[in-house]
């Protein structure tokens, strides 16, 4: 079966106190992207990318594509208003059938365990979305005041969210709604469940500095178990 990443990168420095986007920032001395996308050109020697940027970030993409990959291997497109229209306008550049591997571009930490996980799980279920359970005590808002909530009933999503294209594409012709956060509830409310998987601890998503600093510690420590 064909493989395409699909690698959602639009955000911006807002959160990291910089005026540089996340993706763009150094870990190791090489760009936050570079780890996720090596990590899905490692997993498989077959799989293409579909690098999904903002319109005035695309040269910065380029360069680190030229740099460090084989850019036959992968397209830049533009991203949207909203992750939705960004997963979109990245799915309109698939015409074969495959799975797909939707990601978090500033997930730099994924495994090639986690990628293979993905995607044999998608061939059997038609989907799999990586999650990991809540350790913390967790409480929901209510009109008078709050209440706790069994963590135990409580995942955390992660990315690649990894589908067939035969569910991907068709699901994502539906109307944009902001409750929209994810590909799993594009699919939902397609009308489709969604099969869970089990995540990993690590594959965090880098979102403020503290984060970038525990990325460090972590390619640290695994450069050691090499």
């Amino acid at each position: 079966m064909k493989k395409i990443a699909l690698v959602v990168a639009g955000g911006n420095g807002t959160r990291m106190n910089n005026d540089i986007p996340k993706q763009f920032l150094f870990l190791k001395n090489k760009p936050v992207l570079y780890y996720s996308l090596n990590a899905f050109l490692n997993a498989y020697d077959d799989i293409e990318i579909i690098l999904v940027l903002p319109q005035e970030h695309i040269g910065k993409g380029q360069e680190i594509i030229d740099g460090y990959f084989d850019a036959s291997k992968i397209k830049i497109t533009a991203g949207g208003r909203t992750r939705f229209h960004s997963v979109q306008n990245g799915l309109a550049l698939i015409k074969d059938e495959a799975i797909i591997f939707v990601h978090d571009g500033v997930r730099c930490l994924l495994t090639n365990d986690l990628i293979k996980r993905c995607y044999g799980a998608a061939l059997e279920t038609g989907n799999a979305i990586p999650a990991v359970d809540c350790s913390d005590s967790v409480r929901m808002l209510t009109n008078n005041g709050n209440k706790i909530i069994d963590r135990r009933k409580i995942k955390l999503i992660q990315t690649p969210q990894t589908f067939h294209s035969k569910i991907l594409l068709p699901a994502y012709e539906i109307d944009y709604k902001d409750q929209f956060t994810d590909e799993a509830t594009v699919v939902e409310a397609f009308g489709l469940k969604v099969n869970l998987i089990e995540g990993e601890i690590d594959n965090i998503k880098i979102t403020t500095p503290r984060d970038l600093i525990l990325a460090d510690l972590i390619l640290e420590n695994n450069s050691k178990d090499i």
